[in-house]
């Protein structure tokens, strides 16, 4: 199966009443592991790659693994940039074939968020590509970018900015967090109140922080799209930690990185499956 439309799966998840996870990838093991997992689950989501790890790949290198690895895909399956830093990332993974991106500029002052954003969303929807965007910002850390914001998003502030940018998702900060070192608060009624008031889907960062039993609750105020790093990496990371313990004179990348993919595969099937149940 091709990489899908970002458009085309967010369609397919309303109709089917699925939640998409967006798990993020830093290599080729955890690409193919993010698909394998999803096929066996036999349910859609995302390959995702941030800004801040496309400093060890680029774009089109990106685009070619993920092509690869769903050569035998069943299920549809998006490229999207996640937290995307510049218009030029942006253009940079659209011209790659990336499905979906995001544009993150809630870091800065909302008139220049907005500009960001209506910049990348006429660049993108000229290719049929849909935009995320984020208004509020996230405590915690971001991979090795680390956000001391504490910023939740204002439901007073959502409509007119989902209007003025023309965004087609909308990442909300309600006490989510990046990464395992903090723990999320979820305001689920703050949640409630954007939802009835966004004109587009909702997306939630730092899923691998957040009990499922909120997940699931949240998935009645609009959330299409949740966001799991740190799940992932930490079952990679840990297949190379274990086994350099078992034998401190390990050298067989190839076994530890083959362990590492079905270890990761299997993290994601679970997740996707829970959020879902």
């Amino acid at each position: 199966m091709k990489i899908a439309n970002g458009f085309d799966i967010m369609n397919y998840a309303k109709r089917h009443g699925i939640m998409l996870p967006a798990f993020n990838t830093t290599n080729l093991e955890m690409t193919y592991a993010i698909v394998k997992g999803l096929n066996k689950a036999e349910l859609p989501g995302y390959v995702q790659i941030s800004s801040n790890n496309l400093r060890l790949s680029n774009p089109d290198v990106i685009t070619y693994i993920t092509q690869q690895a769903m050569k035998d895909s069943d299920v549809p399956i998006a490229l999207h940039l996640d937290h995307g830093k510049s218009y030029e990332d942006v253009k940079a993974c659209v011209n790659a074939g990336f499905t979906s991106i995001m544009i993150d500029a809630s870091h800065l002052p909302l008139e220049e968020n907005i500009k960001e954003v209506q910049r990348a969303v006429e660049y993108c929807h000229f290719y049929g590509v849909p935009v995320e965007a984020e208004l509020g910002a996230l405590q915690g850390k971001e991979e090795d970018i680390v956000n001391e914001a504490d910023c939740k998003t204002d439901p007073d502030m959502v409509a007119d900015f989902v209007e003025r940018t023309g965004c087609d998702l909308l990442a909300v900060s309600v006490g989510n967090v990046h990464g395992l070192d903090l723990t999320p608060k979820v305001d689920l009624p703050l949640l409630e109140k954007i939802s009835k008031v966004s004109p587009v889907p909702l997306v939630m960062h730092g899923g691998s922080g957040i009990p499922f039993d909120i997940i699931q609750k949240a998935r009645q105020y609009n959330l299409l799209k949740v966001n799991y790093g740190s799940d992932l990496r930490k079952a990679f990371v840990s297949t190379f930690g274990v086994g350099y313990e078992k034998n401190h004179n390990c050298a067989s990348v190839i076994e530890l990185s083959i362990e590492a993919v079905e270890n990761v595969s299997k993290k994601a099937e679970e997740l996707v499956k829970i959020i879902n149940a």
